[in-house]
């Protein structure tokens, strides 16, 4: 009879697209296991019941064991009702564990309403560990969209949703002897194994952005029958569905097809809004590659990004130009033979034949253009640190990769609205504040400046948002204009690009209680590394290093603590085109990055940044940390509103010395010095020489532009004779 309801149940869920897929064999597994899956559904362990080999022992939450329904069809199964913080039942699983037995455990104990992964339980690893006994990670996907889901409102509902299930291979535990006792570590063993098999199941490597845009509004375009959600909007609050992002993205692409060839680099002059969104998709579904211009930076280095990549045709807008004062770059670009389109003008010349194809590209879904996924999406470009900026080329698959490394740090639904303010030009601003809520079926707003504190805090107000992203900067000024009201739907911040400080933070939790989390990335990786989440969150640090993402610490000479990270994935760029090469895409020569960064990770796996490697100075033979310096100079010098940079330059006869600049006019060698004797550090930390600025050059996310202070400095202490 077992057999008979187990084949029965079978036969049905193949029937209503339940799809089973083994990384291994069944008749390879171990001669004993523990089964451990994710939570999305009632229909879970009917499933697992009727697909897995070797009739394990279900070890089902009490909560989970009073549904009837779910009772009826594991009549015949072998199941415990179990509880998760009981000692008496891990040791009943541990003797059945001796006996060659196999259990399949929900380490989350209960069912997600999110669709993501909750609260893990640290039993299974110890479990694992005592009886050395192998855990078998299995992930669920599509369940949390049916009816015998927990996420009703979190996510959409059909009747009978395409369900897939992947079983990883077996991954034997090894507990650090120093840590057992570790609960978070325990916890983390069997979490990092989910993560990683979360990834690897919803991971699809074959997808380009606009396929990937296609799909997500299959799934998440509709609010009803006849009804759609708006998803992306601007300050010109004209709120947008998938079906218009698609829709407008088919004629804008169409139109530029007209004046551009297949591969062809665009560039796009334009301001955080559904015009940008809509032009980088309109690109990409006709096999164009946005290249995104950042149009702060002066004409001068606006041109250079443009040669350096290729472009011979830019996208604008009249109205951003002559409100932002733009017309010397145009002027400039124009004067070196480049187009420019604007959107104004495309506009006007759409016809009834284009809005035709549209509609009927929209709903039949066509990729109007085949292309890999391999292919260049987008052109960003670094921030001229070591000169000129270089154009970083990522493809499709760099970035929908991301996008799915993401999803495990920042848990979204369709009950989020993401505000971005940070610019679509920096990798953060587009890939995590635009494309990443876009294709996970949750609202954007996207807004041009994140300089206009007021109107940032009202529209969080009026919005309702409960996710943003931006920089220690920004923050720190928010916290301060901000009635606490503002964020009251905020479910935490997101912040990167350069290190949050403590008092940041604190103003933050104390002003907005609003929690301030930490990321870190590079654009040439698309750009996230490593986050900190509200499930796992350790401050000063940087996170975790994200699923399918392999590293290495680098030693570095003179340098004693940590070393540099090294790191490589699907996410790290196809390569990089240089303004000595311009056009000629110059990929890494082994798939590894090295990010310049020096990094420790601790034994729990969070990252913390010691400092960069262009951020030494060699001193008396010591290499000394310019950013230590920074630290120092700000323990130093509390008052409300100061800042400085620190730089290297070179000295006649010593080879290099270290200058220390900031806006306070009262800085002293004497009071740095105090501060280094209080706090045990050494002399050769004093900077050769204390200057006053009013202004510390700043990017437009924040960050210090230390290459114009450096310029700058140069310039007060070697005058041009």
């Amino acid at each position: 009879m077992r057999n008979f309801m187990r084949t029965a149940l079978r036969f049905f869920l193949k029937l209503i697209q339940v799809r089973v897929e083994f990384t291994v064999s069944p008749d390879k597994l171990p001669v004993r296991g523990i089964f451990i899956c994710n939570h999305v559904s009632w229909l879970d362990a009917v499933i697992l019941y009727a697909f897995l080999p070797k009739e394990p022992i279900f070890l089902l939450h009490s909560k989970l064991w009073r549904n009837s329904w779910l009772r009826f069809f594991m009549t015949f199964s072998r199941r415990k009702v179990y509880n998760y913080i009981d000692a008496l039942d891990a040791k009943r699983v541990i003797a059945g564990l001796r006996s060659n037995q196999y259990f399949v455990m929900f380490p989350e104990g209960m069912m997600t309403d999110t669709g993501d992964i909750m609260k893990i339980y640290e039993i299974p690893a110890i479990i694992a560990d005592k009886t050395d006994t192998p855990l078998i990670p299995i992930w669920i996907s599509g369940a949390q969209y049916s009816v015998f889901s927990e996420t009703d409102g979190n996510m959409p509902h059909r009747l009978f949703p395409k369900i897939t299930v992947k079983v990883g291979r077996p991954q034997t535990i090894k507990i650090d002897a120093r840590l057992r006792k570790n609960r978070d570590y325990l916890k983390d063993l069997t979490y990092r194994l989910m993560n990683n098999m979360r990834f690897a199941a919803d991971y699809k490597g074959n997808l380009t952005l606009f396929q990937a845009l296609i799909n997500t509004s299959k799934i998440y375009g509709k609010s009803g029958l006849f009804s759609y959600r708006r998803v992306l909007e601007d300050a010109a609050r004209s709120p947008l569905s998938y079906r218009d992002i698609l829709y407008r993205s088919y004629i804008l692409g169409h139109q530029i097809k007209d004046f551009s060839k297949t591969k062809e680099n665009i560039g796009i002059i334009l301001p955080n809004s559904t015009g940008n969104a809509i032009s980088i998709f309109g690109l990409s579904a006709y096999h164009r590659t946005p290249v995104m211009l950042n149009f702060t930076q002066g004409e001068g280095v606006v041109l250079s990004m443009c040669q350096t990549a290729g472009v011979k045709t830019v996208i604008s807008s009249r109205a951003f130009v002559a409100k932002n004062k733009l017309d010397n770059i145009i002027d400039r670009l124009s004067a070196a033979g480049i187009t420019i389109r604007y959107l104004e003008e495309l506009h006007s010349l759409v016809t009834l034949k284009d809005k035709i194809r549209a509609f009927w590209y929209y709903k039949t879904r066509r990729l109007p253009v085949k292309q890999k996924s391999t292919d260049a999406a987008v052109v960003l470009f670094t921030s001229g640190s070591e000169g000129l900026p270089k154009a970083v080329v990522l493809s499709h698959n760099n970035i929908i990769s991301n996008v799915m490394q993401v999803s495990g740090v920042l848990h979204l639904t369709i009950k989020d609205l993401m505000f971005n303010s940070l610019p679509m030009f920096h990798s953060f601003g587009l890939t995590i504040g635009t494309i990443f809520p876009l294709l996970s079926g949750a609202k954007v707003f996207v807004y041009p400046s994140p300089l206009l504190y007021r109107s940032i805090t009202e529209l969080l107000y009026e919005l309702r948002a409960t996710i943003m992203v931006g920089t220690d900067t920004f923050y720190k000024a928010y916290a301060k204009i901000s009635h606490p009201y503002d964020f009251r739907h905020m479910r935490y911040c997101y912040a990167g690009a350069e290190a949050v400080k403590d008092d940041t933070r604190r103003l933050v939790s104390e002003n907005l209680g609003c929690r301030l989390l930490e990321g870190y990335g590079t654009s040439e990786c698309s750009p996230f590394i490593c986050g900190n989440s509200l499930l796992f969150n350790k401050f000063g640090t940087l996170g975790r290093i994200v699923p399918g993402i392999e590293y290495r610490i680098e030693k570095i000479a003179g340098v004693e603590q940590g070393g540099e990270l090294v790191v490589k994935g699907p996410n790290v760029m196809k390569g990089y085109m240089l303004p000595s090469n311009p056009g000629v895409l110059e990929p890494l020569p082994d798939g590894w990055y090295h990010t310049g960064d020096v990094v420790e990770v601790d034994e729990l796996g969070f990252v913390k940044i010691i400092d960069r490697i262009k951020r030494f100075a060699k001193i008396g033979g010591e290499m000394v940390s310019l950013l230590a310096i920074e630290n120092v100079a700000r323990r130093t010098w509390q008052e409300e509103g100061f800042r400085c940079g620190v730089v290297a330059v070179p000295h006649p006869s010593k080879g290099e010395q270290i200058v220390l600049v900031a806006n306070y006019p009262d800085i002293s060698r004497d009071r740095f010095a105090e501060t280094l004797k209080r706090e045990g550090l050494s002399e050769l930390y004093i900077p050769a020489r204390f200057m006053y600025k009013e202004n510390i050059p700043l990017f437009a996310t924040g960050k210090a532009d230390n290459v114009s202070l450096k310029k700058w400095v140069i310039e007060q202490l070697f005058p041009a004779a």
